[in-house]
């Protein structure tokens, strides 16, 4: 054996077990499986964490702006389709998540993608994040000018430097945040909208008659789906629901009850609140624009839109306190994801091409500042155009992924059910749900921005999903599904699940790095009669220790 073929880049691993341990810890298991030690945490907990993350202000903000565009019975439609689209789409790839514990971006891989080819969905994912923490630092440095006299351009520092430190011990810190700001922020969201419709009942008639700006709401199926486009911008939500849901515990007949409620609420249910908060984002729009001076210019930002409301009813000192306070629990509950998940994301993507792990906290600052810069660009008043552009790349991938799950898995058992997501296993590229992406992506794009004819435009969300449902299995076939798995044994005879189908915590040492890891992230070593965990063959710049082919 050669000297070459025993080296493994081990940047990824600490020199000594107790301070890989403690890495391990900081960087929440960013390229691996979660294993059953460190997931401690209640199905309850889990859930009310990952709903936490829905906590931001954008939906308002959308929502008023759909409304204004195009009316309210066109929004209300959108929003139906927007709802169903992202419920359906989400249930298979939150049940994956709860029960393999893999992030987005594991399961992406074994669905159709192959080992390098989710480095695209990847990157699409990471523009997610820093787009929706823009989108949100943004709100928040408007509270703070309205509130503080803040130039928005400080604001939009300070939005962006007090979340940085919150997010640096991942799920430990997040998920004690989530919570107990949870019913805090649910009060102060509620109970101005509450008060509203029962003290002022006009407002919900204006609320259904509402036309638009141009008073050309009349209903439209086109505007319908440019409603719908920009909302299902919000579709990649659910790796970001993911990123929590993956440490739910194991599932067995005393929990599961209280497993499938938390994983269906938390996963594809966070589109039930996020819809009811576009709804009541225009509703607000719309009460501003009929009874508020000048409520036109403001109407489509969250903080002027309870800030009126809390006014009705309380002195204005105490109104702008709770305003502000709203926006600023609200920004952080949803940024701290948006960083976390995006630092995840571009980790994982740079880990795979680079064969270097520099570690999660880095990239946290990268994505922080990609958001920044989109802050101090005003990208808040291109809001629909920005959002609707990114819906078709969104659903692109997810329809995909979830295709994949639902049919060529389930229904024409073409895809090997169980996810597998280690190098050596997987091919690089797999055609299914690599080209399915692109196609559906890039036809729906050029739907968007008028390519098809100025018919076709407004149906590019409907494109992207269309081609992104029927794409995978008609590859999978056409390929006879021989590009999902380059290897159909991992070289270890030892079970991977349990007798109720959880990942089993059996735990083996890895040669390269000298850390035990669970029985899921480990692989036979080609080189070693020794197994080697899932990073240090991410980072094994000689490939000697990757299984052959089979």
């Amino acid at each position: 054996m050669t000297q070459e073929a025993e080296r493994i880049d081990t940047d990824a691993a600490a020199p000594s077990a107790s301070i890989a341990a403690t890495k391990e810890t900081l960087e929440d298991y960013t390229l691996r499986f979660a294993p059953r030690s460190y997931r401690k945490w209640s199905t309850r907990v889990v859930g009310i964490s990952a709903l936490g993350g829905i906590a931001y202000l954008a939906d308002f903000a959308i929502g008023a702006n759909i409304g204004i565009s195009y009316g309210t019975t066109n929004a209300l439609w959108g929003i139906a389709i927007f709802a169903v689209v992202i419920f359906a789409t989400g249930f298979p790839l939150a049940y994956y998540a709860a029960r393999y514990n893999i992030d987005l971006d594991l399961i992406t891989r074994g669905a159709g993608f192959g080992y390098y080819g989710s480095v695209v969905t990847n990157v699409i994912f990471a523009t997610f994040t820093f787009i929706f923490f823009a989108l949100e630092g943004s709100i928040m440095a408007q509270g703070l000018k309205l509130g503080l006299g803040v130039p928005l351009w400080l604001g939009y520092a300070a939005s962006t430097l007090i979340i940085f430190p919150l997010v640096i011990y991942g799920m430990k810190v997040l998920s004690t945040l989530q919570v107990w700001t949870t019913p805090l922020w649910l009060f102060l969201m509620v109970f101005p909208f509450a008060y509203l419709v029962i003290s002022h009942p006009e407002s919900v008639a204006q609320f259904f008659h509402y036309q638009g700006e141009h008073g050309s709401g009349a209903t439209s199926f086109g505007s319908i789906l440019l409603a719908a486009g920009v909302c299902l911008s919000l579709i990649a939500q659910i790796a970001e629901q993911i990123d929590y849901l993956r440490f739910m515990p194991p599932r067995t007949p005393a929990n599961a009850r209280s497993w499938w409620t938390w994983m269906v609420l938390a996963g594809p249910g966070w589109v039930i609140f996020g819809a009811i908060k576009q709804i009541i984002g225009l509703f607000l729009a719309v009460y501003l624009i009929a009874n508020v001076a000048d409520g036109a210019t403001v109407a489509n930002q969250p903080v002027h839109q309870f800030l009126e409301i809390y006014q009705n009813f309380m002195p204005g000192w105490l109104a702008m306190t709770l305003a502000v306070a709203l926006v600023v629990i609200s920004q952080i509950k949803i940024n701290v994801t948006n960083a976390y998940s995006g630092s995840l994301a571009w980790t994982n993507s740079f880990t795979r091409v680079t064969k270097h792990y520099p570690g999660r906290l880095v990239f946290l600052g990268v994505n922080l500042v990609i958001a920044l810069i989109l802050m101090e660009a005003n990208m808040f008043d291109f809001l629909n155009t920005i959002l609707g552009f990114y819906a078709n790349c969104g659903m692109a991938w997810v329809v995909v992924v979830a295709s994949d799950i639902a049919i060529n898995k389930y229904l024409l058992k073409i895809s090997p059910k169980k996810p597998e997501f280690r190098r050596g296993m997987l091919y690089a590229i797999n055609p299914v749900g690599f080209c399915s992406m692109l196609l559906a992506a890039g036809v729906s794009i050029l739907a968007f921005f008028g390519g098809l004819g100025e018919t076709l435009r407004p149906y590019s969300p409907l494109v992207a999903i269309v081609l992104g449902l029927v794409l995978p299995p008609i590859f999978a076939i056409a390929t006879k599904g021989k590009y999902y798995l380059r290897r159909d044994h991992d070289g270890i005879d030892l079970p991977m699940y349990d007798d109720h189908g959880n990942p089993v915590d059996v735990h083996l040492l890895c040669h390269a790095c000298g850390i035990e890891y669970e029985r899921p992230d480990m692989v036979a070593c080609e080189t070693h009669d020794s197994h080697v965990c899932s990073l240090c063959l991410s980072t094994d710049k000689s490939a000697g220790c990757v299984l052959p082919a089979h």
